[in-house]
């Protein structure tokens, strides 16, 4: 099934962990409504942007998959809201390029910097949610061997 132009339900909701671990993936009508605005207000603009596929490692989670991984109890990628993005070794776009992009150009809930260094995420989470466009932009970094999410 194809949410937009550019992008299947099976890429945003594909996951070893899922299938390792014999977890249902399939999202609610609620969560796909989100998918696909997630892929016309988000996805596309950045595919269209830098005209080469990009590289979704994380989409939808349901709760357990959520779980499993150690993802955020209150994770948008649950609701079908978040995808994380990672283009490293892919081509010519680097990660920090598609948060440059995004942070400059879209509307978007939560946009975050995901660990890496100060020249490149290791990828970037992207939530949209249509009745939360905060455009609030954070960065991911371990302290004491925890994740702490700081506002940049």
């Amino acid at each position: 099934m194809k949410l937009s132009e550019h992008l299947t339900l099976e890429e945003v909701t594909k996951s070893a962990t899922a299938t390792r671990l014999g977890i249902s993936n399939i999202p609610s009508e609620e969560h796909l409504d989100n998918l696909k605005k997630l892929a016309i207000f988000v996805f596309e603009k950045i595919r269209s942007k830098f005209n080469t596929p990009i590289y979704i490692i994380s989409g939808y989670r349901s709760k357990e998959l959520n779980d499993a991984v150690g993802g955020a109890t209150k994770s948008d990628h649950m609701n079908g809201m978040a995808i994380d993005i990672d283009m490293d070794g892919k081509g010519t776009v680097t990660n920090k390029e598609i948060f440059n992009y995004v942070k400059d150009n879209l509307d978007y809930k939560t946009l975050i910097w995901e660990f890496g260094n100060d020249e490149n995420p290791d990828w970037v989470h992207i939530s949209y949610d249509e009745n939360n466009l905060n455009n609030t932009v954070l960065r991911a970094v371990k302290i004491n061997g925890k994740t702490k999410y700081i506002i940049i």
